[in-house]
């Protein structure tokens, strides 16, 4: 945000000086949110673009980073990689995204939210998904020593890829696609795959698993063991699928009590993102506004900002207090 406001400050600052008229906070504020918005090309500004986030930032406390942050190298994994974020996705300040982790358009990462790409890399977030509260994405690793490990990646389109497989440098570790929700407190753990608009109930656990296209996941659901669920079917509240045989019998997800659901829970979710998104500009422009405020102030040497203020009775001023 300074180096905006320096920009403006600097630029306006000695024409107004050198003509005595006082510096017109709306005309800077107008500038400086249309450079913001033109440089973000949507209505999110504070969240890293894969460029920006290189530009670590410290919090107050000195050993700590913020939320989003690239991961640490070790033996089993050698890249060090800032997060891919789209412009337009929402990651609370809550949310943690470290490493290897590539999340798309308007993509809504609630509070409490964690996807790590330390170890089982990389892994994808389809756009308009969400990651609701609690929810943790990580991953078995996927090489050791610079050796693949067999089936711990998938590639985009949901095949389980061998070590010696040229698809495996293109493939994910998690893979989760276009319009999903993962609903609150929802761990997902790869190996795994998740198609395009499926939901995940409450509190689920997928583990070396694949999920397939529009499927609905009950609450406390358990999939793992290397199962796949076929496209469009309904996984029970509560079921434990451990078993390629148990996957196969499940029932459709149309005529369930999930058939529409995530529709409804997309829609939510995507609409938080953006009202979101429009609440972070609508802070940042109150924040440039009191910092051209206070700009305006210190050039004047008056509280009102008036020009015509002398600079002796500042030093007056402060020399009484």
């Amino acid at each position: 945000m300074y180096s905006y406001l320096f920009f403006a400050q600097s630029f306006y600052s000695p024409i107004c000086m050198r003509h005595h008229m006082k510096i017109d906070k709306k005309l800077i504020l107008a500038g400086v949110l249309i450079t913001l918005m033109v440089a973000a090309g949507s209505n999110q500004i504070f969240l890293k673009s894969s460029s920006v986030a290189g530009q670590q930032q410290k919090s107050t406390n000195n050993n700590a980073t913020i939320n989003i942050r690239p991961n640490v190298q070790t033996d089993f994994n050698p890249n060090v990689t800032w997060p891919k974020i789209s412009k337009t996705a929402y990651v609370d300040p809550f949310g943690v995204i470290i490493g290897d982790c590539e999340i798309g358009k308007l993509v809504l990462v609630a509070p409490f939210a964690v996807c790590r790409g330390d170890e089982g890399t990389p892994i994808y977030i389809g756009d308009y998904s969400n990651l609701q509260d609690g929810v943790i994405l990580h991953s078995l690793e996927t090489t050791t020593h610079g050796k693949n490990i067999d089936d711990r990646r998938y590639s985009a389109q949901g095949q389980l890829l061998k070590g010696n497989d040229t698809a495996f440098k293109t493939g994910f570790a998690i893979y989760v696609g276009s319009k999903v929700s993962l609903a609150h407190d929802v761990m997902v753990h790869g190996p795994a795959y998740i198609g395009n608009d499926t939901f995940v109930g409450m509190k689920s656990l997928i583990f070396d698993a694949k999920l397939g296209k529009r499927d609905a996941i009950g609450v406390s659901s358990t999939i793992t063991n290397g199962v796949n669920i076929a496209d469009d079917k309904f996984v029970p509240p509560g079921s434990i699928i451990t078993t390629q045989a148990q996957a196969d019998k499940l029932p459709a997800r149309v005529g369930s009590s999930y058939e529409k659901l995530n529709g409804f829970v997309l829609h939510v979710n995507q609409e938080l993102a953006k009202g979101y998104n429009a609440q972070t500009i609508q802070k940042l422009a109150t924040e440039i506004e009191d910092e051209i405020e206070e700009v305006g102030e210190i050039q004047s040497g008056s509280p009102t900002g008036s020009l015509n203020a002398t600079a002796n009775s500042n030093i007056t001023q402060v020399g009484t207090k």
